[in-house]
């Protein structure tokens, strides 16, 4: 019996160390289980994720050069309930002047640079009119910006920032053209006042035309990536990182339809405003289709390539020449024509006064007119007294040496005041107990000199008026009267 319960004992102690020698090869394998884990998760975290999703890699890379841009128009408003009554306007007269208040309206946009010199590319509808501009980088850092020059034509500006002797992030400039439809393309902005926010899409279509007030737009690039108002004015970028397009504008009404400028498009008109101030190219003055195969059929045209014309702008040097709507455009200058793109190119080439022979197809018919090409619309606003390069300053440049608020004369201000021309000033304030009040100028008053020198932009006004001159005579036309007013400290 005591030999068996030794036997016994012995069997325990052999299972308890067999059992013992189990568990530690169990902890050595879970323990390298648990380092292989802890391996393969330390090469999870550094494997680079952007090389297997290209838009996380363009949106770390390019944002940098992406800028938000806040603007700040100084607008006259009366705040008097009853100030669009003509009866209350008629009985109380100047009266309702009182309630005048120029206050801040404010808007957003974006843009990104696109050289270290500070300039940077952004929609002309982002900064129109914009007394201050205000650029924000990715990084914090604020930079007031001047408008170096804008062209309305194609909804593009150029503003510029001195950043002294920081460096600053810049986007690479693609080729548009290149681009193909179907392409996967990333955009970046600020939109509905979402800092940074990226999208992505692909390219929809090539050469849309819009129509936008009495503004032609043609040979836009058509995207789904998500455009909303704040975007306008970033940039489309390509899986390479290069902007292939500036977006611009959306269709309202539907989903996933925007539209952006071609980056060749705004390159050119970039190097115009950037060295003149303004867009020197010549104009013509039509809105353009591609020629498609079927409308060459149906109309009789012996080749499929051109640009239809779809549209004549009343006044343009393009219906000056005998040039119609439906006309089908296949050569300039002997050169030929595939595309409505390879008509705005071709046009924005040349300057304006130049005579340039334009074929068309008319009812089957070859003919050749000659057109003398325009100056574009509303470069002459830029060039009025902004020295080609500095801030426009056209809406609601302000005077507080004699307390007037003064514009120049855009044909929205000629309609109201019922203005005889566009020269000179028009007074759209006044405030109460000022300079200007005691010299007895009126809203609407069109003032033609001061100090008997000619006004011809707010420069002027600024620089006779702001020198604080011991007397001031100012001409103006009110109606049909010229009056002298005069104040002498």
């Amino acid at each position: 019996m005591r030999r068996s319960g030794k036997i016994l004992l012995c069997a325990v102690l052999l299972l308890m160390v067999a059992l013992s020698l189990s568990f530690t090869d169990i902890g050595q394998t879970i323990s390298a289980v648990s380092g292989i884990a802890a391996t393969e998760s330390s090469r999870g975290t550094d494997r680079d994720v952007y090389s297997s999703n290209p838009v996380a890699r363009i949106a770390k890379e390019c944002s940098p050069a992406v800028v938000n841009i806040d603007t700040e128009t100084l607008v006259t408003r009366n705040l008097n309930p009853f100030a669009n009554d003509p009866f209350f306007r008629e009985f109380f007269g100047q009266e309702f002047e009182r309630f005048n208040r120029t206050v801040p309206m404010r808007g957003k946009g974006s843009g990104f640079i696109v050289d270290n010199e500070g300039y940077i590319m952004t929609n002309n509808h982002v900064v129109e009119g914009a007394d201050k501009i205000t650029v924000t980088l990715l990084d914090g850092r604020h930079f007031e910006a001047n408008l170096i020059g804008k062209d309305p034509t194609f909804d593009l500006a150029v503003i510029q920032i001195k950043a002294e002797t920081e460096k600053l992030p810049v986007l690479p400039l693609g080729d548009s053209d290149a681009a193909e439809v179907g392409e996967w393309v990333v955009a970046i902005g600020n939109p509905l006042g979402f800092e940074n926010t990226v999208t992505a899409g692909v390219i929809s279509g090539k050469n849309r035309t819009l129509q936008a007030a009495d503004v032609n737009f043609q040979g836009f690039m058509q995207t789904d990536a998500a455009i909303n108002p704040g975007n306008s004015g970033g940039p489309l970028i390509n899986l390479r990182g290069d902007v292939i397009a500036i977006n611009t504008a959306i269709v309202p009404y539907a989903q996933g339809i925007g539209f952006a400028v071609p980056v060749n498009m705004a390159k050119q008109v970039m190097e115009d405003l950037i060295k003149f101030g303004e867009v020197n190219r010549g104009w013509l003055g039509v809105s353009l289709q591609t020629l498609t195969p079927g409308f060459a059929e149906t109309y009789g045209i012996p080749t499929d390539e051109g640009a239809i014309i779809s549209g004549v702008l009343q006044g343009s040097p393009a219906e000056g020449a005998g040039l119609r709507r439906g006309d089908v455009i296949t050569a300039i200058d002997g050169k030929a024509m595939k595309s409505g793109q390879d008509v705005v190119f071709s046009i924005r080439n040349r300057l304006m006064g130049d005579m340039v022979s334009i074929e068309v197809y008319r009812d089957g018919r070859r003919q050749n007119l000659n057109v003398e090409l325009g100056e574009i619309p509303g470069s002459e606003v830029s060039r009025e007294d902004s020295n080609r390069g500095q801030r426009d300053r056209r809406e609601s440049g302000r005077s507080a040496f004699i307390g007037a608020t003064v514009s120049e004369i855009t044909s929205e201000l000629e309609r109201r005041y019922n203005l005889k021309s566009n020269d000179g000033l028009v007074v759209i304030s006044v405030e109460r107990g000022s300079i200007a009040n005691e010299l007895g100028l009126r809203q609407g008053d069109q003032i033609i000199e001061v100090n008997r020198r000619k006004i011809r932009g707010i420069g002027d006004w600024e620089r006779i008026v702001g020198r604080d001159p011991n007397t001031v005579v100012v001409l103006v036309q009110r109606g049909d009267q010229t009056l002298y007013f005069s104040y002498k400290k």
